[in-house]
């Protein structure tokens, strides 16, 4: 990027001086042709004025004394040359059409350039009536634009080098200098202090930290995550293992072989469960295109799950229920199930003997409201912006006693944020919880 702003710098500053000294040459030239013509002008008013006041021009002399450089043409109306410095006037052609010449007979003065045919030098032609059958014209050779160009082409390109030098050393302060906010702002991005850097890149460098606070949390989630697996996975396989050794090496009496058989069974059974939650919050981690949403009745899903949750509901001592009446949402089938389900089952999970858990699905306006209450345990004020984290258990000890992996609403979050809809907990230790998911209202079907 330096690189690149320093040509394009240099670019534009040896671009501009070289347009610059095109255009001084052109107006140095424009000046030079108007001075000329002036010259002209004034070499003829002063012959006309010698004429007029009775004394006789030698038009050789002033040619002589002029260098030369002078050449004196006098016309008569008809084109007809009666005298020339150059040339001898019975051998010249006629100059009736010759421009300057017209005009001085129309207007009293006339002029015009006629370039040589290598273009680096032109004759400047200045006309002056003398009177009415007879013009007075000087001439004079003198470099065209193209010969002062190249006259003074030494010195321009001397100017151009010096200033295409200067422009190259002030291209690289600057650039410098321009870079130099955006190359602290990246040692300044894990601070929380405003960056020091223009105030048009404000926005752009919010969103840079933005996305780079979200790629740390990512990071340390995944981190947290590996060594969450590892620990959770660890615990059932140390079971397994331990019950498996003792059974191997005989040092199990007879009758405590089925207890140890139950046990590893059980440890099984939460070790597969725990992999299968990973493999899913795994999946919905992934950003995929392909997720299938219909029209769906949340409250015969609803239903359904709480039928087929009753054999555990009764096994915890607990009622589980269902009330609504039929709504439909834009959903994914199985992402409805899974949340139902999840919900439902941590509700009995972690109730009271003889609770009771209460599912409801209602529509309130635009939204459809589904509601997962429970009479259990309740959650502390403190733990209730975490318990949708993964691994996040409030009761650790009880958590694992009832077999829950720790994922259940980490993955019920995910649904929720993939149906772009909203959750709400209501909680009160000792009291129970409530959790309300809203999901936008869709036509019923015909």
């Amino acid at each position: 990027m330096r690189r690149k702003i320093n040509v394009m710098l240099v670019s534009v500053a040896g671009t501009a001086i070289l347009l610059t000294l095109l255009l001084v040459t052109v107006v140095c030239y424009d000046l030079f042709r108007k001075q000329v013509f002036e010259d002209l002008r004034v070499y003829t008013k002063f012959f006309d004025m010698l004429g007029k006041e009775g004394i006789p021009a030698d038009w050789k002399m002033i040619h002589k004394y002029s260098g030369g450089n002078l050449r004196i043409t006098i016309v008569q109306r008809d084109g007809t040359v009666l005298f020339d410095t150059r040339a001898v006037a019975a051998n010249l052609d006629n100059h009736g059409n010759r421009t300057e010449i017209k005009e001085a007979f129309e207007k009293g003065f006339g002029k015009s350039v006629r370039k040589s045919p290598t273009y680096h030098r032109s004759t400047f032609y200045y006309a002056r009536r003398l009177d009415a059958d007879t013009v007075l014209r000087i001439s004079r050779e003198a470099a065209g634009i193209l010969g002062i160009f190249f006259g003074v082409l030494p010195v321009l390109a001397l100017i151009a080098a010096v200033l295409f030098a200067v422009c190259m050393l002030t291209a690289r302060f600057l650039t410098k200098k321009l870079l130099a906010p955006i190359g602290r702002l990246a040692d300044q991005l894990d601070s929380g202090g405003e960056a020091d850097t223009y105030r048009e890149l404000q926005p752009f460098v919010q969103t840079i930290r933005r996305q780079h606070e979200a790629i740390l949390q990512s990071a340390r989630m995944r981190q947290d995550f590996t060594a969450n697996v590892s620990h959770e996975l660890k615990t059932p396989l140390t079971a397994i293992s331990g019950y498996a050794e003792l059974i191997e090496s005989g040092l199990a009496q007879e009758k405590d072989i089925v207890h140890f058989a139950s046990e590893i069974q059980r440890s099984s059974k939460r070790l597969l469960t725990l992999i299968n939650d990973i493999i899913r919050l795994s999946e919905l981690d992934i950003i995929r295109d392909d997720i299938v949403f219909e029209k769906i009745d949340l409250s015969e899903i609803a239903q359904v799950c709480v039928d087929m949750l009753q054999i555990n509901a009764e096994k915890h001592n607990v009622t589980a229920t269902f009330s609504g009446a039929p709504c439909f949402v834009n959903a994914n089938h199985d992402m409805m199930e899974e949340l139902l389900y999840n919900l439902t089952g941590n509700a009995i999970r972690y109730n009271r003997s003889g609770g009771s858990v209460a599912v409801e699905v209602e529509q309130a306006g635009d939204e459809i409201i589904l509601s997962v209450r429970d009479t259990g345990i309740g959650i502390p004020k403190e733990h209730q912006e975490r318990i949708f984290e993964r691994f996040y258990r409030v009761d650790k000890s009880r958590s694992k006693s009832t077999g829950g992996t720790g994922l259940g609403l980490a993955i019920v979050k995910h649904i929720v944020e993939k149906h772009g809809a909203r959750m709400v907990l209501t909680s009160e230790p000792g009291e129970g919880t409530e959790i309300r998911v809203y999901f936008a209202a869709a036509e019923p079907r015909q």
